[in-house]
């Protein structure tokens, strides 16, 4: 019996990280010291990027993204229906006009065929940027998405807050870790408790191009720069100048301490994950609820394990599993279905994969320190719920 409600998605701290945090808040700086610049630098070197910008979440990566594209009201962008809202807003803060996309319906990603297709029905350099998501930790084809943005002319901010850890081979047989930004111009993640790295809040924006990471890190702090070689006069080393109408977008200095000892648990964690969704897989094998689609030369960073279940089911499962201290959750709401995003035309009925999708969805607990004897549980129950 489990007497205490399983989470869908929990933080690990550990006494490295407690200790981390402590030496952070006893130094000399609590927030623009030294350790922002290090989470950067080791972040970066995970990945095998360029350059990576710390900030204050994932919502303000997105927005910065924006920001250094320069995009403008009545922009138009596409992303994904099956995401949080954030990966919209981040660019309607810019005043951009977002179009949605459909899903794919094995992956749950972006449809890159139907991407092609509304691209098609504009002139080129009608979209300023595509945004898909790495929902639930799965990578989305960066490569055929590099072909369409050359053809196109649009700029690809992928939205990976799921999945830092994942990776895909691409068709020249290299492993290209997600955020390493060689198909992307940017890639951003988020630092959110139930994520993969967690420092309460907290998110990063990641790229290879010095023009496009000079302008977000510029963005982040007021548009203030110190740097003499863009300043346009001087007065002495007290002197800034605001050179843009930036944000404060900063993360503190405690944060990136405890995200410096969480990136070194990062390996693990995807290992873990995927331990589990493993153990899911075959549990479920054979009964009505359908499991993540996963291809050969991915990893799969399961922040999420979404499965499906028949629609008229999917509400009795999840207040079944409920009533079991088993806390599953339904995500995501289409975000084209949101009163907000009604305003501007956009229907139910409009994307109708996401819309079957989200009438199935459910995700299980998925976290790596989820226990053996908690994960048979939930099992259990999703199995007793079935054969009631």
């Amino acid at each position: 019996m489990i007497e205490k409600p399983i989470p869908y998605g929990h933080q690990n701290i550990n006494d490295e990280d407690v200790q981390a945090v402590v030496a952070a808040l006893k130094s000399d700086y609590m927030t623009q010291g030294p350790l922002i610049r290090q989470f950067e630098i080791d972040f970066a070197k995970y990945l095998g990027v360029e350059y990576a910008c710390m900030v204050s979440n994932g919502t303000a990566a997105l927005h910065l993204c924006a920001m250094a594209l320069d995009i403008k009201p009545g922009d138009k962008i596409i992303t994904t229906p099956i995401t949080f809202v954030a990966s919209a807003n981040g660019f309607r803060y810019q005043g951009a006009e977002v179009v949605f996309c459909d899903i794919d319906s094995k992956t749950f990603l972006m449809d890159l065929d139907k991407l092609e297709q509304i691209l098609k029905a504009s002139p080129k350099g009608t979209y300023k940027a595509v945004v898909p998501v790495d929902f639930a930790g799965y990578p989305i084809d960066e490569e055929k998405l590099r072909r369409l943005a050359d053809e196109y002319g649009f700029a690809i901010v992928v939205d990976a807050c799921h999945a830092p850890g994942g990776s895909f081979v691409d068709s020249k047989g290299e492993k290209q870790m997600i955020g390493n930004c060689k198909y992307a111009d940017f890639t951003v993640f988020s630092f959110h408790p139930v994520k993969h790295i967690a420092t309460g809040e907290g998110g990063a924006i990641t790229t290879n191009r010095k023009d496009l990471y000079d302008k977000v890190v510029l963005f982040r702090t007021h548009g203030i720069t110190k740097d003499p070689a863009l300043l346009d006069t001087s007065d002495g080393g007290w002197y800034y100048e605001m050179q843009e109408l930036g944000y404060n977008y900063r993360i503190t200095e405690m944060q990136a301490a405890l995200g410096i000892s969480q990136l070194k648990r990062l390996n693990w964690s995807i290992q873990r994950r995927n331990e589990i969704a493993k153990k899911y897989d075959e549990a479920f094998k054979g009964m009505v609820v359908k499991t993540p689609f996963r291809q050969v030369g991915v990893t799969h960073a399961f922040h999420l394990y979404v499965i499906q279940v028949p629609t008229d089911k999917r509400k009795g499962l999840y207040d079944y599993l409920r009533a079991n201290n088993v806390n599953s959750q339904v995500l995501y709401i289409p975000v084209h279905t949101m009163p907000y995003y009604r305003q501007f035309g956009w229907k139910k009925g409009d994307l109708p994969v996401a819309e079957d999708y989200y009438s199935k969805c459910l995700s299980l607990p998925m976290f790596p320190t989820l226990t053996e004897e908690e994960q048979d549980w939930i099992i259990a129950k999703v199995k007793e719920f079935f054969n009631l």
